[in-house]
């Protein structure tokens, strides 16, 4: 890379950030968001999602004030693609933000996508917006690259640096280019896709992947309390065959396997196949809040507890552990479903500070309400060190507990 770049990250949010600050080793960079409370934390060098930590420096600074990005050639966008209430792929935002870098663009700039998109975005939808924008020709005046996230929130095996990094380009020498910059921060290593749209699909199979094989366990889960089988003990069987694939059952959230298959199954259908599979894989992890939401009520009446008015205490609200992300949370679905019929729902997370406008709590071993049954969603470090015990003394009665990540040995019910 013989020529001297400057990048602008556009969107700071738990990719972008880590980006702008690993790129900012090497190059100068400059961070763009449109949260303005985001940028003044950022510019005193903190990260209010508490995924990581650094120090800012002269070469890398953040605003949400456009104009304020001047002398970038290298634009990467890692913005938010979201679904819409019918999960239909939610492309506003990608599309905006396109239209942005576009009034940017100079003759030879790169503009690289890291958000998940179904094939084909990038080139038949985002490359019209920047030609139209900045009156340039795309392949001849501009050209893009494609480089999927890959980031797991709260995951510290999983970092930026430490995953093995996809690249592509639109030319065979940008490929060449996007890849080489990329080299520079990612020590796991990269691979060069043949095409954007490859590395496009790749990015969305590789969670489609994941929603089915859970699906499968979620599944069994159901089959398995229907005959009185617990399915822990025969997934723990199962495991010990060398070509198992050790997936659990469990809730199914976040930003990508509870997003990505509806932008594989939105593009697949409309090119002409409809993907069973991926369809009831996505209905069977979508019902799995309704089945836990049942099996509490079920074993509260066993217990002959009065549903009306009962208190539910939640352990964990984020879609996943030791993070502070909550996008697409199933535990909303079940905190729904049980303020629906009644019950008196209170949550814990140690990541989500409670307000006067939601029913978080803080520490539940230190209020007074007795809980007529106990909902661990989520497996956070700091309910690792629970105990039975614990959760007898703040129960109404018979402790009815819901172990649905498994990390107890003792417990009502696990999925």
């Amino acid at each position: 890379m013989d020529k001297e770049y400057k990048i602008a990250v556009f969107g700071l949010g738990y990719v972008g950030l880590p980006l702008a600050v690993a790129f900012s080793e090497h190059f100068d960079v400059v961070g763009f968001d449109i949260n303005s409370d985001r940028i003044s934390s950022l510019n005193k060098s903190i990260d209010t999602n508490g995924d990581i930590e650094f120090k800012k420096k002269s070469s890398l600074s953040f605003t949400n004030e456009i104009k304020e990005i001047k002398g970038a050639n290298i634009y990467i966008i890692t913005v938010p693609t979201p679904v819409t209430i019918d999960n239909d792929p939610d492309l506003s935002i990608i599309e905006s933000t396109s239209a942005m870098v576009s009034r940017l663009l100079q003759k030879d700039d790169i503009v690289i996508y890291e958000s998940t998109v179904y094939p084909g975005v990038t080139e038949d939808i985002c490359v019209p917006i920047l030609e139209k924008g900045s009156s340039l020709k795309y392949n001849i005046d501009f050209f893009c690259g494609y480089s999927p996230e890959r980031i797991s929130p709260g995951a510290d095996n999983y970092t930026l640096e430490n995953v093995v990094k996809i690249t592509s380009g639109s030319t065979s020498q940008i490929a060449k280019i996007v890849d080489d910059l990329y080299s520079k921060i990612i020590t796991a290593g990269t691979y060069m896709a043949s095409s954007i749209k490859v590395a496009e699909a790749a990015k969305v199979v590789e969670n489609t992947q994941r929603d089915v094989n859970i699906a499968l366990m979620n599944e069994l889960a159901m089959m398995f309390e229907k005959m009185d089988v617990n399915t822990s003990q025969v997934l723990d069987a199962a495991r010990t065959k060398w070509n198992f694939l050790d997936f659990r059952p469990g809730l199914v959230g976040g930003h990508c396997i509870g997003v990505d298959p509806y932008y594989l199954l939105y593009k697949s259908e409309k090119s002409g196949y409809r993907p069973n599979l991926l369809h009831s894989s996505r209905q069977i992890n979508n019902s799995v809040a309704g089945f836990i939401v049942e099996k509490t009520i079920g074993l509260m009446l066993e217990s002959d507890k009065i549903i009306e008015n009962s208190n539910i205490l939640i352990l964990g609200y984020t879609f996943k552990e030791n993070c502070a992300d909550t996008r697409n949370s199933k535990i909303k679905d079940i905190s729904h479903e049980l303020n629906s019929l009644n019950c008196r729902v209170k949550i814990f997370d140690p990541y989500i500070l409670p307000t006067n406008n939601n029913n978080f709590i803080s520490n539940p071993f230190e209020h007074e309400i007795k809980y007529d049954a106990i909902i661990v969603a989520v497996a956070h470090n700091q309910f690792l060190s629970y105990t039975i015990d614990d959760f007898k003394k703040i129960s109404n009665k018979e402790l009815i507990l819901l172990d649905i990540k498994g990390i107890y040995k003792e417990s009502t019910w696990k999925l």
